[in-house]
């Protein structure tokens, strides 16, 4: 008989759904911050999706970030000036 084991491991907290979004889709114009979160190839990665999203949607305005340290959250003033001109976030995490 085989027996398999199941490899996901317990959660300590209840999951909660990830609620904030934009709609991107149709806009004639709109500001996104492309954040790198400073892995090598974060900033290619961003500026490759960047393209083909402009290609879908050209309006979109692209204000590039890049943390410089995946291991550190991003700066107040780097936060500040994503809010300040940007209506929407894409975020590279992980690697």
């Amino acid at each position: 008989m085989i027996e398999y084991h199941n490899p996901e491991g317990q959660f300590g907290v209840e999951p909660t759904p990830y609620a904030l979004s934009t709609e991107i889709l149709g806009k004639d114009q709109i500001a996104i911050g492309f954040l790198a979160n400073g892995f090598p190839d974060s900033e290619n990665f961003l500026a490759a999706l960047r393209q083909e999203m402009q290609k879908i949607v050209p309006g979109i305005q692209a204000h590039a970030y890049n943390k410089g340290n995946a291991s550190i959250a991003a700066s107040d003033e780097m936060l500040a000036d994503l809010k300040g001109h940007c209506q929407a976030v894409v975020a590279a995490y992980g690697h």
